[in-house]
């Protein structure tokens, strides 16, 4: 991978590109936890690598500083996440400001989820942003980065409808987004239905699946009830027989996720980009799994 490539001429390219995403831990227990998981994907050699915010923004400073970590101490490429919650234009450019004297130079724009949780009424800020096609419109405009944007396909929790979604993607790229990457879901149907839509636009935009790997049945359930959207019949059913199994439901997740990356890969995904939880041990075993196609 060159560094003197723009990340969305890497994710372009036609070798799978292959990325990971954690959050921010709430303890120093947990972000021994998250180095740890970093340390056991670096090998790996991903395109890159991501730190969320958390929930209405309230880790901005811890998210900022691991990032800035990442870029400085270990041979993994950061993207940057930055979202509009709680913040003012000025306060956004003073994070682009960290990021870049970090060395950081490719963000993924995000508008975010409100304070009060998704789902929850957006509270705008005085002097702030309101759209993420806004916040991306703001990066790009200041020239050095590479923007990536966000994109749900099962459609945002508060998009009228598939079609209206698919608008903002392509707002998104006439912004300046050079790639976007999905919410989590279950099916290649979903992400596919995505493309088709962006595609039938006019817009080329590299759309990455965002892959999250089922270790406990009950927590990625509540995870995609919070994104508006429940956990198919077909994959529940093949998890509950596991369910008092924890090893069991780990690995049947893990082929599940499996079969789903190696769908997406087959029909053209551009690659994939896995919400780690902060665990490597599934994210490495699918990696494994999917080798023949992503390593070259």
């Amino acid at each position: 991978m060159s560094t003197a490539r723009r990340l969305s001429e890497d994710i372009a390219a036609p070798a799978a590109s292959f990325s990971f995403e954690f959050f921010p831990p709430k303890s120093d227990a947990g972000e021994r936890a998250l180095w740890t998981a970093i340390r056991e994907l670096e090998p790996l050699h991903p395109t890159f690598v991501s730190v969320t915010y958390g929930a209405g923004g309230t880790t901005r400073d811890r998210t900022v500083r691991i990032t800035e970590r990442i870029a400085t101490e270990t041979t993994l490429r950061p993207v940057g996440h930055l979202t509009c919650v709680g913040q003012s234009r000025d306060d956004l450019r003073t994070v682009l400001g960290q990021y870049a004297a970090a060395g950081v130079r490719n963000i993924l724009a995000l508008r975010g989820d409100p304070v009060g949780g998704p789902g929850a009424p957006w509270t705008s800020h005085p002097d702030g942003l309101d759209h993420g096609v806004e916040l991306v419109s703001l990066v790009s405009g200041l020239g050095s980065f590479c923007v990536g944007a966000a994109a749900y396909p099962k459609g945002h929790r508060e998009a009228p409808d598939l079609d209206a979604d698919a608008d903002v993607v392509v707002a998104k790229a006439r912004a300046g987004a050079e790639f976007a990457v999905t919410d989590f879901f279950f099916l290649a149907e979903d992400y596919l239905g995505l493309v088709d839509r962006v595609r039938a636009r006019g817009c080329d935009i590299p759309i990455v699946p965002g892959i999250m790997p089922i270790t406990n049945l009950a927590q990625i359930s509540r995870m995609a009830e919070l994104s508006g959207h429940s956990v198919p019949a077909s994959v529940v059913s093949r998890l509950e027989p596991w369910v008092d199994d924890p090893e069991g439901l780990r690995d049947e997740g893990t082929q599940i996720a499996t079969e789903l990356c190696s769908s997406l890969l087959e029909r053209g995904a551009p690659g994939l980009h896995f919400y780690t939880l902060n665990r490597s041990r599934a994210t490495r075993q699918i990696y494994q799994n999917l080798a023949p196609l992503v390593v070259g």
